[in-house]
């Protein structure tokens, strides 16, 4: 049935009956419950079933599950909202998921290693870190041509832009840096040796502060973006993979794979707050935007944790497939 020509219809006929007040109470309410109401996704890769769950935030439930083959792994949902890329180590390369349809509609062959994926502000490229060939490729999202290679460190990882789409940001896992590249030229400009075997980053708002999660130290490395210079560490628990910023940047909520928690630290005074306990191995981990709750992926539970950042509890757990990744941006804004 066509939506507009219904609607047309019975607003038409209940205006006969009831007048005009009535029909404006009804176009409200059919407005409310048109999908631009709709709340944000969270897409999951489940690397060991070949799949991608996707968890309606509104009602933190699993409404669909995608068949992505290659071992899925990174994700990173255009904030355009149109496509999810999802990183397929095995395929060699990243399928692109359209957000609607909730199918791939396009595979993309890269190298050899892809791992870490992440999208620019404004959807227009892709980026892709090749854990083997130590490079990171630039990828125009409506070609799905590769534009560039940019040398790094060795074993790229986790990937962030800045906020402003000037800056990409690599943790090398195996050289302990972070490599700023710069945007425009398409070449690296200045390395931060940070801890070691750094995993999992993020970037603050106004694009200042990056923190690194650094697997083999047990720490967080937060480096200043203008000098690129580490500013601080700060210590978490067992082996730390990824990280995620909530409460207008003031909390840093940091994935401990081998004690099944994550770290809360306050971001003012660089000290961990709260250990809060988790599924076993947490990933993954992504903000809601709403700013207040974060998503956690447990690998060996197959499920996702929800936290309320300004609780520090559980509020929810929402069963996924077997394991349970998610290493990128995994929410739609």
């Amino acid at each position: 049935m066509n939506y507009r020509h219904a609607s047309s219809r019975l607003a038409s006929g209940i205006h006969t009956i009831l007048g005009n007040k009535a029909v404006a109470i009804y176009i409200a309410t059919a407005f409310l419950s048109t999908p631009l109401a709709a709340q944000p996704f969270a897409y999951i890769s489940n690397q060991l079933a070949d799949s991608v769950s996707v968890i309606d935030t509104a009602t933190a439930r699993v409404v669909d599950t995608i068949a992505v083959p290659g071992k899925p792994a990174g994700i990173a949902v255009a904030p355009n909202g149109k496509h999810c890329y999802v990183s397929t180590p095995e395929a060699k390369g990243f399928a692109v998921v359209d957000t609607t349809k909730r199918e791939v509609i396009a595979t993309v062959a890269v190298n050899d290693g892809t791992l870490g994926i992440a999208v620019g502000p404004d959807s227009k490229r892709i980026y892709v870190a090749d854990w083997y060939k130590n490079t990171v490729s630039v990828i125009d999202a409506n070609s799905l041509q590769i534009l560039s290679t940019i040398a790094v460190g060795e074993s790229p990882s986790g990937l962030v832009v800045s906020p402003d789409n000037r800056w990409l940001y690599v943790a090398n896992r195996i050289s302990n840096s972070v490599s700023q590249i710069d945007l425009k030229t398409l070449d690296v400009k200045r390395t931060a040796q940070v801890g070691t075997h750094p995993f999992g980053l993020t970037i603050d708002a106004r694009g200042e502060r990056i923190y690194v999660a650094n697997v083999q130290s047990d720490d967080v490395t937060v480096v200043e973006t203008a000098r690129m210079k580490p500013v601080a560490t700060v210590k978490v628990n067992m082996l730390p993979y990824a990280t995620a910023l909530a409460l207008n940047d003031s909390r840093l909520v940091v994935t401990n794979q081998d004690d099944g928690s994550v770290s809360v630290i306050d971001t003012e005074t660089l000290k961990e707050i709260a250990l809060i306990k988790v599924g076993e191995k947490p990933e993954g981990v992504s903000t809601h935007p709403d700013d207040r709750h974060v998503y956690v992926a447990n690998w060996f539970d197959g499920n996702v944790s929800v936290i309320d950042a300004r609780t520090l509890k559980v509020i929810d757990t929402i069963t996924t497939g077997e394991g349970s990744r998610a290493f990128g941006q995994f929410i739609s804004k």
